[in-house]
């Protein structure tokens, strides 16, 4: 049986049925297509994002809660098979312990919150008169332990939101889709993320083969002697990586004039510094009114000094991800939560930020509730597909 012509797929017996490969292996059609219809890994930072920036301007441990429970189902129907997908639970074990560190700080050291309801009253240690304003022990009211479970939680639901970009939006994909601007710094990250498996893969190798013959693998010894081996294979591989690299051209830029070079700085840094003074005011209740101007004029300038900076890059990418309807719809739903929490925050301040001095049950607000819903829109657009493989 003869071997077929290029291009000629056995199966199906036709030109042009070649199947694509991907990261080395060849792929399905099938596999495509499901990749094809994935979101651009983009739209979920942006979404995630956002429902941080609604979670920033509440301390209503309801809405924070439900906040949580958006991303945690959004999450669990849209995620992909693959090893990031598990860094949602990390996020979250991260989030319960810094609640735990909050609550433990707020009793041992107190709170400036005065509260009139003691829960248990501490052996003060006495501290030198330059610490003054800081105690060691005494007495923790429950409002001051309640005023660190709203904040505790806060912080908590940014780090579950974080989380969610995390698990929902492969790194691969999303560094492959940074502009062309930022094309050095994403080779860096994809590089070092490629390298630090083969150092733990190395690491291992050595200690099995150390404890077959019978030597230490473990204390200060076995440390250097697995240690230098390692790093020995870490130097020789980065030598031919960078040779590898010069070879096929990474490095080449193309030849921008300097008026152009300098506007691109200049809009690049002065939109950074827009987005910096932006969300500075939208975390804050004094700069509610000038914060979403400024972010979006510092967006706008960034962006457009990406884009005068991506004419250095010569370079082509190879199967884009498309930045569909889907993806607007994504991070459409999630800017709309931000935006209705922050206009929320500005019309009804104690709905969103409930006091504890009087101690009194935090009540849920219904359209602050209703907007955070919006964030299962991408629930219902991007279904998850049991059959899709990981990218």
């Amino acid at each position: 049986m003869g071997v077929p012509p290029p291009g000629r797929s056995r199966e199906r017996g036709k030109v042009g049925a070649v199947a694509p490969r991907e990261h080395g292996r060849v792929t399905s059609p099938q596999a495509w297509r499901r990749r094809r219809r994935t979101v651009h890994p983009g739209a979920w930072w942006v979404w995630s994002l956002s429902l941080g920036v609604a979670a920033s301007r509440t301390s209503n441990p309801l809405l924070l809660a439900l906040l949580v429970a958006v991303t945690g189902y959004v999450v669990a129907a849209c995620r992909t098979p693959g090893p990031w997908s598990r860094s949602y639970g990390a996020f979250a074990r991260l989030a319960l312990a810094v609640l735990v560190v909050r609550l433990a700080f707020t009793v041992v050291l107190g709170s400036p919150v005065p509260g009139s309801h003691t829960l248990v009253t501490l052996p003060e240690v006495p501290l030198p008169h330059w610490a003054q304003g800081i105690r060691l022990g005494g007495r923790v009211s429950a409002e001051g332990l309640v005023f660190s479970l709203y904040d505790g939680l806060r912080i908590a639901a940014l780090l579950i939101c974080v989380g969610a970009a995390n698990a929902l939006a492969p790194p691969a994909r999303l560094l492959k889709s940074l502009p062309g601007a930022l094309y050095e710094m994403g080779v860096a990250v994809v590089v070092a993320l490629t390298f630090a498996p083969h150092l733990i893969a190395d690491a291992q190798r050595l200690r099995a083969a150390r404890r077959l013959r019978g030597r230490p693998d473990s204390g200060v010894r076995g440390l250097l002697q697995v240690g230098l081996p390692v790093l020995e294979g870490a130097l020789e591989r980065s030598v031919a990586l960078a040779a590898a690299m010069d070879a096929r051209g990474y490095g080449r830029s193309a030849d921008v004039p300097d008026r152009v070079r300098r506007t691109t700085a200049a809009l690049t840094l002065g939109g950074l510094l827009g987005v910096c003074a932006g969300t500075y005011g939208l975390l804050t209740a004094e700069g509610g009114g000038y914060g979403l101007p400024v972010l979006l004029a510092g967006v706008g300038a960034a962006l457009a000094g990406l884009r005068l900076g991506g004419r250095r890059s010569l370079r082509t990418r190879y199967r884009p991800d498309p930045w569909d309807a889907r993806a607007w719809l994504v991070s459409g739903a999630g800017a709309a939560v931000a935006g209705l929490l922050t206009l929320a925050g500005a019309r009804d301040p104690d709905a969103l930020r409930p006091g504890v001095v009087p101690l009194v049950a935090p009540a849920l607000p219904l359209w602050p509730a209703a907007a955070v819903l919006l964030g299962l829109l991408p629930a219902l657009i991007v279904p998850k597909d049991p059959k899709e493989e990981p990218s």
